[in-house]
């Protein structure tokens, strides 16, 4: 078969992939696949057809993790591995995760059609429950597949829509918890060659620079405080002077313009940086017009490929409450932090995409991910982990993600020929 025919039937396969599970999940005005649900279920379930289509062999683990094979040469080498998630939001957007297992059936489908055998093993994965907002677990059924979750995890871990455990899920769905209260895996660092993420970009950027695709330098680590408060007195807001006043908006306010000019003057130092108060609210319970608050309830999420500035953000966030003491009277207790390490990615996979990119006359541009994904546990297992980005308009989390098929074979060309030379 012809490089062009081989192309054109792989692309076909990851369109026809994609229209079925947009059909199967529609829950207007989006798409929704729960993680251990039905709309999961089916996205596996249509790969699984696909891959043994192709010949590939397939294999799920006891959690749920897809793994469909096309052989290499040399079997006993670590596996190549390229795929992503098949969850969505509630109401979300098809391409969230799902164009990343697209990709990786139409790159085996592609090696298929032209008779091309890899050096080692190529593992397209179709990973289960990457959206947190399902399950209270960053990253779970990648943690899970590592063997990281914790083994209380199946019956403490209870899912948004309907309060049930992720056990009582997961049997549902016909498999089993024990795996993960025994701590056992199905995904070893070492018999892993290479991972590759293909995903939809969640921002911007490449609509903006008019590009169908980025190589991804790294996954951002985070800061992340959910229970921030910033503590003064309730007073009458005619009665009680300035002097007097201990008022908590003043001081959160005037907190949260200097975390907007931290981040402008890291920025403009070249940092990368982004800072998100997704919340902030006064009692609903307390609060009246004539009334000086005495207490603000926020959020704080910030975000950075480098590990220093997270922690000069956390400094200034310190400073930022002795500031506030001193000049309002007012306490803030940031609450419990979570951190989360970035995860770069392995430049060697990102010369190569580059390579593939610069051979395919495809031009692309480097960028972070500001979003977390499961290439992060990859990443973070030691495994050598590279993400490609593909332009998507609309943003992401939202039933307006719009990538383009377009861009979609585009990015294409890029992950065939770079998983070649990573072979």
């Amino acid at each position: 078969m012809t490089l062009a025919a081989a192309e054109i039937r792989a692309l076909d396969l990851a369109q026809n992939y994609l229209d079925a599970i947009r059909e199967g999940s529609l829950d207007a005005p989006g798409v929704t696949r729960a993680s251990y649900g039905p709309g999961e279920r089916l996205s596996h379930r249509l790969a699984r057809e696909a891959a043994e289509g192709l010949g590939l062999e397939v294999h799920v683990d006891p959690i749920g993790t897809l793994f469909m094979t096309l052989p290499g040469a040399d079997r006993s080498l670590p596996a190549g591995m390229i795929g992503s998630h098949a969850d969505s939001v509630p109401h979300g957007g098809n391409f969230d995760g799902a164009a990343g297992v697209a990709m990786g059936l139409a790159v085996a489908a592609r090696l298929r059609h032209l008779g091309r055998q890899l050096p080692r093993d190529l593992t397209v994965l179709a990973i289960r429950a990457e959206e947190m907002v399902w399950f209270p677990a960053n990253y779970l059924g990648s943690r899970a597949a590592f063997g990281l979750l914790a083994p209380e995890a199946p019956d403490t871990l209870r899912r948004s829509d309907t309060g049930r455990s992720l056990a009582d899920h997961m049997a549902e769905e016909g498999f089993d918890p024990d795996f993960i209260r025994a701590g056992r895996a199905s995904l070893k660092a070492g018999r892993i060659a290479w991972f590759l993420e293909p995903h939809i970009e969640q921002g911007p950027e490449l609509v903006e620079a008019g590009m169908p695709a980025a190589i991804v330098t790294g996954i951002r680590g985070s800061l992340r405080h959910r229970n921030c408060r910033a503590i003064g007195q309730d007073a009458h807001a005619g009665g009680a002077p300035r002097r007097s006043r201990r008022d908590a908006v003043i001081a959160a306010a005037r907190l949260v313009a200097g975390l907007d000019d931290f981040w402008t003057a890291e920025e403009a130092a070249g940092t990368d940086l982004v800072c998100t108060i997704g919340e902030f609210f006064t009692d609903a319970t307390r609060h009246a017009p004539t009334r000086v608050p005495g207490e603000v309830r926020f959020t704080l999420d910030i975000r950075s490929e480098d590990v220093a500035a997270l922690h000069r953000a956390e400094a200034w966030l310190a400073g930022a409450a002795a500031e506030a003491r001193a000049r309002q009277g007012v306490d803030v207790d940031y609450g419990p932090a979570l951190h989360v390490p970035p995860a770069l990615m392995d430049a060697r996979l990102r010369a190569a995409l580059g390579a593939a990119a610069e051979e395919a006359g495809v031009a692309t541009m480097a960028m972070a991910s500001g979003g977390g994904h499961d290439c992060a546990t990859f990443a973070g297992q030691g495994v050598a982990s590279a993400m490609l980005f593909i332009r998507n308009d609309g943003g992401s989390h939202n039933p307006q993600e719009a990538m383009e098929m377009e861009d979609f074979a585009a990015a294409f060309r890029i992950a065939a020929g770079a998983v070649e030379r990573f072979g």
